[in-house]
């Protein structure tokens, strides 16, 4: 898949290049854009027993796979902060922003409208807030963001195979999943 414009968005001209699907230059009016990899973020949230929350999509790209509560990061937003909203938005739950730790980054792509998005996806850990004794407990008090979550699960994850099992949306997930683990 290619991100590709046939005119230029500021003269119309026809002679727009693309140069590694990363920047356009118009050789008639000079403008140049590049494409550079977006900030998104992730947020496992666990219970004592391994098990982790997992939000179900709701729309695409990947309907249907399990993601973990996450998203782009917004201007002006440090990746904290917007792991913090995007746990209010999705799940509807406030978590501190000091309970949150780094774990690692990973590459993903994320196809949206046939246009492909490269981003570098940042991944934290939350531990369950101390009032619950499991995510199954936790996952009572949540709510959905309808557009983004069509349901949660919860799901063991103690070995490779329990991460090959899953039915997940993004490689980055993926990834980051198996970390943990190690």
């Amino acid at each position: 898949m290619g991100n590709d414009f046939n005119l230029c968005p500021m003269c119309g001209s026809k002679k727009i290049e693309c140069r590694h699907n990363r920047k356009w230059i118009c050789p008639d009016c000079g403008f140049d854009l590049y494409n550079n990899v977006a900030a998104a973020v992730g947020v496992i949230i666990k219970d004592k027993y391994n098990n982790i929350l997992f939000e179900v999509r709701a729309k695409e790209p990947r309907k249907g796979y399990l993601a973990l509560p996450g998203g782009f990061v917004d201007f002006n937003e440090s990746a904290e902060e917007a792991v913090v909203r995007e746990c209010r938005e999705e799940i509807g739950v406030e978590l501190d922003i000091n309970s949150i730790r780094f774990l690692c980054t990973n590459p993903n792509t994320y196809e949206y409208k046939n246009i492909e998005y490269k981003t570098c996806d940042m991944f934290f850990v939350a531990d369950l807030p101390a009032k619950f004794d499991s995510i199954n407990d936790y996952i009572k008090t949540l709510t959905a963001e309808e557009s983004e979550v069509s349901e949660f699960q919860v799901h063991k994850i103690k070995t490779l195979n329990d991460i090959e099992k899953l039915p997940l949306a993004f490689v980055s997930a993926k990834a980051t999943l198996e970390k943990l683990i190690r």
